[in-house]
C-alpha cells in the first residue's frame, strides 16, 4: 500500500514538474500539488494509520474510515488535477470515456455510489468484509472507484462530452447525498445493533455495539450533510459565474455585430 501511494506521488510529480516547464500555458501552482499530496495522505491515514485498526473495533470509525475513501480522497486528489498535468493522457481518457457507453454516464456514477453504500453495509457483507482479509480489500476498492468516479463528474478539469450543465450538478449531487445520508439515518435510529461482528467482540471505550452503530450512522448521514453543503455553495457560485461571462460573451458579440 506504501509503495503504491509513494509511486502515484512521483508520477504526479513528474506531471506537476512537466507542467511548469517554461512555455507550458497555465501552469500547476503549488497549492494543487499540495492537493493531491494531502488526497496521498489521506489514502494512508485511511488504511495505514490507527484509524485502520481501530475499525476493527469500533463500527464508528470504520464508518469513518469508509467515507474518507469515498469523498475526502477522491476530492483532494481531482482537484489537485489540472489539464497541462493531464495533457500526456487527456486522448486516451476521452476514447475511454466514449467506449464506456452508459457506464460513462452521471447516472452510472450516482448508482455506484449510492449502490456500494448501501450494498456494503448490508451485515452479511459488512461482517465478511470484516472477518477476511480479500473481502476487506474489495470493500475499500468498491469505495475509491465509486467515490472516483462520481467526484470526476463533477470536478474534472477536462471536459467531458456527458460533463453535467445548468443545475444537472445540483441535483446530480442533492440525490445521491440525500440517499446515502437516509442510510445513514437509518442506521443511527435503528432499535437494536445489527452486524454481529461488533456485537460478539469486546466493547471500546464504554459503547454498547447498538451506541456505535447509531454514532456510526450519525458520521455518515453529518458528513453527507456537510460534504452536499460545501460543494451546492461551490457549484452554485460557478453557476453564477458561468451565468455572468456567457452574458457578457452575448453583449460582446452584440457590440461587435
Amino acid at each position: 500500500m506504501i509503495l503504491g501511494v509513494l509511486a502515484f506521488g512521483v508520477l504526479y510529480m513528474r506531471g506537476w514538474l512537466r507542467a511548469r516547464d517554461p512555455g507550458e500555458p497555465h501552469p500547476p501552482g503549488y497549492g494543487r500539488l499540495a492537493l493531491f499530496m494531502s488526497g496521498l495522505a489521506v489514502v494512508l491515514i485511511a488504511l495505514v494509520s490507527p484509524v485502520d485498526i481501530l475499525g476493527e473495533q469500533l463500527l464508528f470509525m470504520h464508518m469513518i474510515q469508509h467515507v474518507l475513501l469515498l469523498d475526502i480522497v477522491p476530492i483532494l486528489l481531482i482537484l489537485g488535477l489540472t489539464k497541462g498535468i493531464l495533457r500526456p493522457v487527456t486522448k486516451r481518457l476521452t476514447a475511454i470515456e466514449r467506449k464506456a457507453g452508459p457506464l460513462g454516464h452521471p447516472a452510472f456514477a450516482v448508482a455506484l455510489y449510492v449502490g456500494s453504500m448501501w450494498i456494503w453495509h448490508i451485515p452479511a457483507l459488512y461482517d465478511a468484509a470484516l472477518n477476511h482479509v480479500n473481502i476487506h480489500a474489495l470493500e475499500h476498492i468498491c469505495f475509491g472507484v465509486a467515490g472516483g468516479l462520481y467526484w470526476w463528474h463533477l470536478l474534472s478539469p477536462i471536459r467531458s462530452r456527458l460533463r453535467l450543465g445548468g443545475l444537472g450538478p445540483i441535483v446530480y449531487m442533492t440525490s445521491t447525498k440525500l440517499l446515502v445520508g437516509a442510510l445513514g439515518v437509518a442506521l443511527a435510529f435503528l432499535p437494536s445493533a445489527i452486524y454481529p461482528f461488533y456485537e460478539h467482540h469486546s466493547h471500546f471505550w464504554g459503547l454498547t455495539a447498538g451506541e456505535d452503530q447509531s454514532i456510526a450512522g450519525l458520521v455518515m448521514a453529518l458528513e453527507q450533510s456537510i460534504v452536499m453543503g460545501i460543494a451546492l455553495v461551490v457549484l452554485f457560485v460557478q453557476m453564477l459565474n458561468e451565468s455572468e461571462r456567457e452574458q457578457q460573451r452575448r453583449e460582446r458579440y452584440e457590440i461587435v455585430s
